[in-house]
Formats: C-alpha cells, sequence, structure tokens
C-alpha cells in the first residue's frame, strides 16, 4: 500500500486566559490536506520542529498573527500589530531554510506566504492602509471565510497559471500586512488591482508557492483552491519517492 505524503504544517501561538501560551490550528487546514490526499502533522513552535520537519514529505506555512518587524531587520512603525509570536517567527523562519536547504516542496498560506519572504531575507508592508490608502479592495474582509470577495490577477507562464488553469481568480482576504520585498530567486505569480503582491513562486524549485489568500476556506467550493493542495500533495509524494530512491 502506497504510503501517503507527511505534511508538516505550522501553527499559531497565543496567550491563554490562564496565563499560559497554546499553540493550535484551524481545522480547515487540516480538512484540505487530507482531502488532497495528505497526511497533516502539526510542528509546535520549539526549535526542535526543524529536525521532526526533516521526517516529513512537504511544509505547509499557515496564517495567523504578525511577524515582528525586528524579525525582518524593520523599525515598528505604529502599525497595531497582532498575535506577535517571537517564537513562533523563529519556528517558522528555520522551517523555510531547513525546508529550502531539503528541496521539500514549500506551500505558503497568507501569513505563511510572509514566512517565506521573511526568511529569505525580504520584508512587509506592516500595514496595508497607510501604504496603499487609496485601495478600493477590503484585504481585511468582512464576509464569511468561505466566500471569495476580490479578483487578483495570475501571471501568464507562471506555476500557479498551469495549477489553477486561470489568468484571474476570485480570493478571500484577512490579512492587514503584505508582501514588500520578495526573496532573491522568487517571482511575483499574481496581484490585486491595487499593487498588493497576492502570490510568489520559486521557479527552477522542486515546488514553492505562496499566496496570500485562503485556500484552505475554499476547496469546499472552488476547484482552483483543490487544485492547489491536490498539486502540493502530489509534489510532496514525489519528493518522499525521490528521498526513498536515494536511500
Amino acid at each position: 500500500m502506497e504510503r501517503k505524503p507527511l505534511i508538516a504544517i505550522s501553527i499559531s501561538r497565543e496567550l491563554g486566559p490562564d496565563n499560559v501560551y497554546r499553540d493550535f490550528l484551524r481545522s480547515p487546514y487540516l480538512h484540505a490536506v487530507v482531502q488532497a490526499g495528505g497526511i497533516p502533522v502539526m510542528l509546535p513552535n520549539i526549535p526542535e520542529s526543524a529536525e521532526a520537519l526533516l521526517r516529513c514529505d512537504g511544509l505547509l506555512l499557515t496564517g495567523g498573527g504578525d511577524f515582528s518587524p525586528s524579525s525582518y531587520g524593520a523599525d515598528d512603525a505604529g502599525t497595531h500589530l497582532k498575535g506577535v509570536s517571537a517564537d513562533r517567527d523563529q519556528t517558522e523562519i528555520s522551517l523555510v531554510r531547513t525546508a529550502l536547504s531539503h528541496n521539500m516542496p514549500v506551500f505558503g498560506i497568507c501569513r505563511g506566504v510572509q514566512a517565506i519572504a521573511v526568511a529569505g531575507q525580504g520584508s512587509l508592508v506592516q500595514d496595508i492602509s497607510r501604504v496603499y490608502p487609496d485601495s478600493l479592495i477590503h484585504h481585511n474582509q468582512t464576509q464569511a471565510r468561505s466566500e471569495a470577495t476580490h479578483p487578483v490577477s495570475v501571471a501568464a507562464a507562471s506555476q500557479l497559471q498551469a495549477i489553477t488553469e486561470q489568468t484571474a481568480l476570485r480570493v478571500n482576504s484577512f490579512h492587514h500586512q503584505a508582501l514588500e520585498q520578495i526573496p532573491a530567486g522568487w517571482q511575483v505569480s499574481a496581484q490585486a488591482e491595487d499593487g498588493i503582491i497576492e502570490a510568489i513562486e520559486y521557479p527552477g524549485y522542486a515546488w514553492g508557492i505562496g499566496v496570500q489568500w485562503h485556500p484552505e476556506d475554499l476547496v469546499d467550493s472552488q476547484e482552483e483552491a483543490r487544485r492547489l493542495f491536490a498539486a502540493f500533495v502530489s509534489a510532496a509524494r514525489h519528493y518522499r519517492e525521490e528521498e526513498d530512491g536515494n536511500v
């Protein structure tokens, strides 16, 4: 029986009412991975998670709180930061760098695409409303998470276009920060009408894609979201086959 690929998933951290930190994950990520044929493995926000990652076949970076500006060498611009966790910042930076150094498939979602940027010495827009005050797009929508509310343009001949088979997508948005400087070697593969970077990818790499929206909340209603997770899990399966072949 063929072994399903193990998908390592980064998780959120918050301080509970009892003053004890909790590491947790929204269940739609689990559903999306399982639906695509993978087995989710949640990695806690501890240094040892980078070692545990090497027993898995793909890395899924999830949404959540803001990165501390210090993590990408910036000063706090006076933004009202939400859900900052130094432990999570450090864990995800380590996970991204470890995965990329081993040619492991990487899929970043919302904060996850920002993790890719920060780990690659890129930078973030600390608050969209300050940098793009005239934007008519609500990047932090009030509609249900399963509702796609605005369009993005997909770059021609990009991997994202090949997977989704679309030149434009409707997406859901729950973020007030965004990519500013992307890492060296990566390229923009989707943008919103106001110029916000909505997706990046790593040409020539095994499988590296980050999106600013939340496809895990769309897999039950949108074919393009299902294709993204299917392609990622398929790449993780291929990665494991290659690794097993090198034993």
